[in-house]
């Protein structure tokens, strides 16, 4: 019986021992900020959003690819674990399909061409196992030169519009541009049909999806007419939408007659920018 009570006893001991050590450790690193900065990214893209996260490693005067980050080998694009990309949506990258779902985002530096690989394995320190039968995707792209020195690795999201983008890495005098693009088009015209049968018609949603798109504005006018009957909607909005989509039919001369009571309108409400708005499309329909 002592003897059961005695390991308990330093069984006891260990597991305090351990968890003041972890405590320790935890404190210890609050203390040194994180050589290289984790960043983490969310950009909406057509119907869904993409999360980015990475580690931001410094140039410190090294030269980087080509020696820090040798050419022909795998990189984690990154510090510290490997990057990771999530599409809550399909989307295709450089005229790849890519399905909905997280991946490693890891690369092979090269001189005049880098690799991009899409990991089925997102979950891993640096690019030390990484197993090219995890590979979900590899293409080839043409790196860019920069005069300017980009002391930290930088990702950004650019030129987004709500069908392409542009993933953009950067760092020392290297630039990358991967190109994306989803198909969103049927999935919002379904949409679209399937709320203008309920009680909760989206008019304001579907003559601007319509009106950017160039959909079919005979479709979309009778839509910009109940604008107006919309509790809350100001009827310089209104008139603004239901001038844009007149001037496309091709009634240059309904457009300008609307988008001059939408500047009177505005006026009134005391709102300087659809005063301009306005008077842009006035200006537009009587060219």
């Amino acid at each position: 019986m002592a003897s059961n009570f005695n390991t308990m006893k330093s069984n006891l001991k260990l597991i305090l021992l351990a968890a003041l050590t972890i405590c320790t450790v935890s404190t210890y690193a609050q203390l040194t900020p994180a050589p290289s900065s984790t960043q983490t990214i969310m950009q909406d893209f057509g119907l869904g959003k993409i999360n980015l996260t990475y580690s931001r490693p410094d140039v410190k005067g090294r030269k980087i690819f080509g020696n820090v980050e040798p050419y022909g080998k795998v990189w984690r694009t990154g510090a510290n674990s490997a990057t990771v990309i999530k599409f809550s949506d399909d989307v295709t990258l450089e005229g790849h399909k890519v399905m909905a779902g997280e991946y490693g985002l890891f690369s092979i530096p090269g001189e005049n061409e880098w690799t991009i690989i899409l990991s089925k394995n997102s979950k891993q320190w640096g690019a030390y196992s990484y197993k090219d039968a995890d590979d979900y995707l590899r293409f080839v792209i043409k790196p860019i030169k920069l005069n300017e020195k980009i002391e930290t690795l930088t990702m950004q999201f650019a030129n987004v519009f709500p069908t392409t983008s542009e993933l953009h890495i950067m760092w020392e005098h290297t630039a990358l541009v991967i190109h994306m693009t989803t198909d969103v088009d049927a999935k919002v015209m379904a949409r679209i049909d399937s709320a203008m049968k309920t009680d909760k018609k989206p008019y304001y949603d579907a003559v601007i999806y319509y009106y950017n798109n160039n959909k079919d504005m005979s479709k979309a006018l009778p839509w910009a007419e109940e604008l107006g009957k919309i509790p809350g909607m100001p009827p310089y909005v209104a008139m603004l939408w239901k001038s844009r989509v007149l001037l496309k039919t091709g009634d240059k001369a309904g457009a300008a007659k609307v988008a001059a009571e939408g500047v009177e309108a505005a006026k009134k409400g005391n709102n300087d920018e659809y005063v301009r708005l306005n008077s842009d499309a006035l200006a537009q329909a009587k060219k």
